[in-house]
């Protein structure tokens, strides 16, 4: 069987770090208020200038360098965003460009902050199929672009960054004991539309519009959906919860980590938090996760690591692989 391998994993941050105490000069809000209902501490947000292509860029050639490849081996491109840089042509076809890559493909890929979980699910696809050997899959997101800033339900909750890795076809046995993807699991219900979208677009009012949030609804759902696709992740592999090493959440809120660990049973050390430094990067927050603990060496070769996000539509699904 043909498995699709991580070989390689990158990422890329704003310089700008923005704390809680910078928005409680702007906004009625304050450290306390932000900790303790989100565990969020600072984020990062884009320069005047600085795309979401430019963050996608850097997490793409960290994560090339790490592989120990060019972009000539690559085969396609796959950007998971909400925040293009322009309505078209697609980020993906940005970076590609920008890394000099004359071959291949290159789209985006839009389930907002589920976005890399379904990317990663569609290269899986390209990759088992033959359609693919090597692809660059990446998330990256400005959502700082997309805030009201006098709204401090909202504002206070997200940031930008870019996180990628490289997928490379990998001949395994066909069992759960095969390096590269397992499995991946994708959800959706259009009906929820209104507890989290964007008031704005190219064909209804030609702008790109402000995030709107209901807030105890998405928190309800979250823990419920992505319990749920948990849950069918490791069923597809016949993986008892307790045999995955580690868990790769949306980086939403601290309380949505803990919520759906205490729900299952996880042992709250198995799941990778970096909301209190990153906030809600949407897209980018689960590879900016899984890079995080792969380089201060939490994730091995050889651990189970089950990727898991639902982001605005609703959206939601999750990923197992073997590192």
């Amino acid at each position: 069987m043909i498995r699709a391998r991580v070989i390689g994993s990158g990422a890329c941050l704003p310089s700008n770090i923005v704390t809680n105490d910078d928005l409680a000069k702007k906004v009625d809000t304050s450290d306390e208020w932000i900790r303790e209902r989100t565990g969020i501490r600072q984020r990062h947000i884009a320069l005047p200038g600085e795309k979401t292509s430019d963050l996608a860029l850097g997490a793409a050639r960290e994560a090339l360098k790490d592989a120990g490849i060019d972009a000539g081996e690559l085969d396609m491109i796959i950007v998971a965003t909400t925040t293009p840089d322009e309505s078209f042509p697609a980020v993906a076809t940005i970076v590609q460009s920008r890394l000099g890559m004359a071959h291949g493909a290159a789209f985006d890929v839009q389930a907002v902050c589920s976005g890399f979980v379904y990317g990663m699910s569609v290269a899986d696809s390209m990759i088992r199929t033959g359609s693919a050997r090597t692809i660059l899959l990446i998330g990256a997101e400005t959502m700082s672009r997309l805030l009201d800033w006098n709204d401090r339900t909202t504002c206070v909750l997200f940031g930008d960054g870019a996180g990628a890795v490289v997928l490379q076809a990998h001949e395994g046995v066909g069992d759960n004991s095969d390096q590269g993807v397992l499995n991946t699991r994708l959800f959706s219900d259009g009906r929820l539309h209104d507890m989290l979208y964007c008031d704005g677009g190219v064909s209804s009012t030609q702008t790109a519009g402000k995030l709107r949030m209901q807030g105890r609804e998405v928190f309800k759902h979250a823990v419920t959906n992505i319990a749920a696709a948990i849950e069918a992740s490791a069923a597809a592999s016949s993986v008892p919860l307790e045999d995955i090493d580690w868990f790769v959440p949306h980086q939403a809120n601290q309380r949505i980590l803990d919520g759906t660990a205490k729900r299952l049973g996880i042992d709250a050390g198995k799941v990778i938090s970096t909301v209190a430094l990153h906030g809600n990067t949407s897209a980018a927050s689960v590879p900016l996760a899984l890079v995080t603990a792969v380089k201060d060496g939490r994730i091995q070769r050889g651990d189970l690591v089950l990727l898991e996000a639902m982001g605005g539509g609703f959206t939601w699904g999750a990923a197992l692989l073997r590192w």
